[in-house]
């Protein structure tokens, strides 16, 4: 995970151009910020304008496919993501680590905006919430789970590191980042110029704002999380799969520079990671077992539709 931060090197032309259209003023230079060096207020906002104008994607007749959604699940603080290329005529979409709790809601604003569900996608097999994705097929027939191989869960569809899933014409890659659970995933949309840009990646519980996800249970392990190794340019969007402070976004840029834990050296790392001392999650014992099975439950949660 910290090659993510060390390894990125290159930073899409039009960031600055945006940045100075987001603070009203002119940019200074289009090139990467050193580790070192405070990121300026106009890049920092940049990716909240962003999520709150809902995304848009490449340029030209391609500047309108992505829809995207970032929703919220209280109770486990968990971010729910739905992505769509509506410049298809079937408007196909993904929904990313969707919520038991929450599925009818999700589900309400995919038949709203008159989308049609392909996949139902889990970046790992988490352990304080069930998944939505065995209830999703229960309602919608035809839509399939995702889940990485190395899991060891219950999926339709088995990815590994390097696959595309395409909905229409928009994908994601497959970017293999255990450490936290054995099964790890990091969803990052396609490289293109009929993409999304900037990219926006979908860590789970990988990579959080500011932070991390836990080692001590689930295969997982802090070495592997620290070497977990994938490369996107600097104003790649990271989008988690939790956050507690209420944030709702970040970058590759400002994790490089104040990520309290991935920007230490491998062994004070591991001593954080070895001395987080957190409580046992308390949904775990209903939540994995239920997760390995695609979120099959003996009492799934009431329909509120």
């Amino acid at each position: 995970m910290v090659a993510l931060l060390r390894s990125c090197r290159r930073l899409i032309p039009h960031l600055s151009a945006c940045a100075a259209a987001v603070s009203a003023a002119p940019s200074s230079s289009s090139s990467c910020v050193s580790r070192a060096r405070p990121i300026s207020r106009s890049l920092r906002l940049l990716p909240v304008v962003l999520a709150m104008a809902g995304y848009s994607s490449g340029s030209g007749a391609e500047g309108t496919r992505l829809l995207f959604r970032q929703l919220f699940e209280k109770e486990s603080a968990t971010y729910t993501y739905l992505l769509a290329d509506v410049g298809d005529p079937e408007k196909p979409a993904v929904l990313i680590d969707p919520v038991d709790r929450t599925v009818d809601r999700d589900l309400n604003l995919i038949k709203e905006l008159g989308l049609k569900l392909v996949y139902a996608m889990n970046t790992h097999v988490h352990a304080d919430h069930v998944t939505g994705t065995g209830l999703i097929k229960t309602k919608l027939p035809g839509v399939k789970s995702v889940i990485a191989k190395a899991s060891k869960a219950k999926g339709d569809h088995f990815i590994e590191h390097g696959d595309k899933l395409y909905f229409g014409n928009l994908f994601l890659e497959v970017r293999s980042t255990p450490g936290h659970t054995a099964g790890c995933v990091t969803y990052v949309t396609g490289d293109g110029d009929d993409q999304p840009s900037p990219r926006m990646a979908f860590t789970g519980d990988a990579l959080l704002i500011r932070a991390c996800g836990r080692t001590d249970f689930q295969g997982g392990s802090s070495d592997e999380l620290y070497e977990s190794i994938f490369t996107l340019p600097k104003d790649t969007l990271l989008y988690p799969g939790h956050d507690y402070k209420g944030f709702t976004v970040s970058t590759v840029e400002e994790e490089v520079a104040y990520n309290a834990r991935l920007t230490k050296d491998k062994e004070t790392f591991k001593t954080i990671m070895d001395n987080l001392n957190l409580a046992y999650p308390k949904m775990i014992d209903v939540a994995v077992p239920a997760n390995l099975l695609c979120g099959i439950q003996d009492d799934p949660p009431p329909s509120k539709v």
